[in-house]
């Protein structure tokens, strides 16, 4: 059983991370404590004054590195004694500082009970704790402890007594006393590593009518840029905290994709780290193959207890990551990736090409190794193929939006070889168009929109989902299908509550808090939403978007990794899924996604034209975003009652 999440108050630092209650302790239970890659580090860190906890009254952020929590302790009687403790967080390193304020003149003996730990996440994610190292005391005072390669240091400025620091603290009326802690990690053997960079994007601010829409966009941008990892020297997006702080194939494509119009940073460095890993041989315990982008890397073989699941330490159990990362490339081309570095990729494109070629018809999985993921696509927990009627579908199966994927790979890929110079454009062309013909025949439903996925006996899964939704804007659909497909998605019973439910409300298998059946996904409603207004359809997108502007107010601005489905007439606000992560990579990344749609910008810049198409009505208010980025310049847009405008653009750039 996973521990909950949804309460606990995160800052973030990648690869550190610090997880604890509102109040700003952080106890030995559940998952709380400081986190260094994939190891827990420090599993509590409790702050009494004379014995006893202070009474909180409120936390708030300061970026997604630094949260200020306040508390008051009335133990010497009124005016209570302010109580400021703030937690920053830098790569590998924790700065707790707690400041008293006295309106009265006060004694107090201040105390910081640590837990030392050394647990793999994976044994915190299944709520185990293991064994407590060693702590031991140096001559200065300082504290240490450490297990398989990762060492860990306290200093302060009090005294320590086994793990308890104390400080005998004595104010006069209007004195104020900081006390500082600092844990410091080293950890060489991590999987991923601190950014080497300052930043691998253009700052972009968003003012809007709808004021939601900045303030999320804002938010977001704070925690991608706490969420950027390195490896070989290329920075990438970790997936999320806790849980996903590390490369993830899938996550952190789609991420750096939605990124793109603040710079093809993200994604330069997405595409390297997972070209560096792309598959040479055939395993069916890990899933490699040749041409194939992995899943995940971590330190070590992932085992949850009682899951039954184990996975390598690089693991490429994913149907999606090959197909997204082709058309990443195509993308961050369009978006003006220099040709030298689109070129350099270029191997590795027809690798990737070779297992695509590879799929005997349809893209579909099966966990040959009997440990891994039973289900390949995003919507990877057990259950979460069902039919209409709740029954679990039996593998192989192939999935609607990665066959979308698949298509839109294949016309990307064609577009890069022609570009530049390489045999096979036509064979794609020809793939794409075979495919489409294909999913026409064998995937459309009988309620008027496509089936979810072919079950291992070639049988429709006929539920309605949110995943038919990634196939607008694809090209794999025409209008008039494009239209069935809008229509079902913004029936009530999918878009009926904060954002697009992952399955209608109206299947056997819907239930309003299900991982996959039933809850909202941010980054999952962000590309339905970016597809529709792609496809025309701009009321949906807008209704979609709202959905999520609604939800982000409600969560302070961080969307969560998923909220629950729902009705918006029953609950006045989203009520959490308990065991979100947060913040997620991709759920941060669609603030910029849900921009873009709104804006309509879609460049083309070795075409030498830039789209600009904002959803009809100005559903958000005008809209101006400053900071993005085209050709590697930064360029403003406004879309307001005059119509739209892109200011900056490079001269070899025009405007449709």
């Amino acid at each position: 059983m996973q521990p909950l999440l949804h309460d606990l108050v995160v800052t973030l630092a990648a690869p550190t991370s610090a997880l604890g209650g509102a109040d700003g302790q952080i106890r030995a239970s559940g998952v709380q404590g400081v986190f260094h890659a994939d190891v827990r580090v420090l599993a509590e860190a409790v702050l009494r004054l004379d014995g006893r906890e202070p009474e909180p009254i409120g936390h708030a952020p300061d970026g997604a590195g630094t949260t200020h929590f306040v508390a008051l302790d009335r133990g010497h009687g009124e005016p209570a004694l302010r109580v400021t403790r703030t937690r920053s967080l830098l790569p590998g390193v924790a700065v707790e500082r707690v400041t008293l304020a006295a309106a009265t003149p006060v004694t107090s003996a201040v105390t910081l009970d640590l837990g030392a730990d050394a647990t793999p996440l994976e044994v915190v994610r299944s709520g185990g704790t293991g064994p407590a190292p060693a702590v031991r005391e140096a001559a200065d005072g300082s504290l240490s402890w450490g297990r398989d390669g990762t060492t860990v240091s306290v200093t302060h400025d009090g005294s320590a007594d086994g793990s308890r620091l104390s400080w005998a603290v004595t104010l006069a009326a209007g004195e104020t006393r900081t006390v500082t802690v600092t844990v410091r990690v080293s950890d060489p053997s991590a999987a991923v590593h601190a950014p080497v960079r300052a930043h691998d994007w253009h700052p972009a601010r968003v003012e809007s009518g709808d004021r939601r829409l900045g303030r999320l966009v804002a938010r977001s941008l704070d925690d991608l840029r706490a969420l950027r990892l390195t490896l070989d020297g290329e920075t990438f997006l970790g997936a999320g905290v806790p849980w996903y702080l590390t490369l993830f194939g899938r996550d952190s494509l789609w991420a750096a994709r939605m990124l793109l119009p603040l710079g093809v940073g993200p994604a330069d460095g997405t595409l390297r780290v997972l070209a560096r890993r792309q598959g040479t041989r055939t395993d069916p315990v890990s899933g490699e193959a040749p041409g194939k982008i992995m899943h995940e890397l971590r330190r070590r073989d992932l085992h949850l207890p009682g899951s039954g699941l184990r996975l390598p330490a690089a693991y490429y159990g994913t149907i999606d990551a090959t197909p997204l990362w082709i058309s990443l490339l195509h993308d961050a081309w369009r978006w003006g990736l220099p040709a030298g570095r689109v070129e350099g990729l270029l191997p590795h494109l027809e690798a990737a090409l070779g297992w695509l070629a590879a799929q005997d018809g349809f893209l579909a999985y099966r966990d040959a190794g009997g440990q891994g993921l039973a289900n390949q696509g995003w919507k990877d927990s057990g259950d979460a193929i069902r039919f209409r009627d709740g029954r679990v579908a039996e593998p192989p199966i192939a999935l609607a939006e990665v066959q979308g994927y698949a298509y839109r790979a294949a016309v990307d890929a064609a577009a890069l070889l022609d570009a530049f110079d390489r045999p096979g454009g036509d064979r794609w062309r020809e793939y794409a168009a075979a495919l489409a013909a294909r999913f026409r025949e064998r995937f459309w439903a009988d309620g008027g929109y496509p089936a979810l996925a072919l079950d291992r006996d070639q049988r429709p899964v006929d539920s309605l989902t949110s995943n038919i939704g990634h196939l607008l804007g694809t090209g794999l659909l025409d209008a008039e299908e494009e239209r069935s497909v809008v229509a079902a998605l913004t029936s009530e019973a999918m878009a009926g509550g904060y954002g697009l439910r992952t399955m209608s409300a109206e299947d056997g298998g819907f239930h309003p808090l299900s991982y996959h059946c039933g809850s909202v996904w941010t980054h999952d409603t962000a590309i339905v939403a970016a597809g529709m207004a792609r496809a025309g359809f701009g009321a949906g997108a807008a209704h979609l978007i709202d959905g999520l502007l609604t939800a982000a107010e409600a969560f302070g601005y961080r969307l969560p990794e998923l909220h629950s489905g729902d009705s918006r007439t029953a609950l006045s606000r989203p009520m959490p899924y308990p065991a979100a992560c947060h913040p997620q990579a991709w759920s941060a990344a669609a603030a910029v996604l849900m921009l873009r749609a709104v804006l309509g910008l879609e460049p083309d810049v070795p075409g030498g034209r830039v789209r600009l198409a904002p959803l009809p009505g100005l559903p958000f208010g005008t809209v101006t975003a400053t900071g993005l980025v085209i050709a590697g310049t930064p360029v403003e847009v406004t879309a307001d009652a005059n119509g739209a405008t892109i200011s900056g653009l490079p001269a070899t750039l025009s405007v449709e």
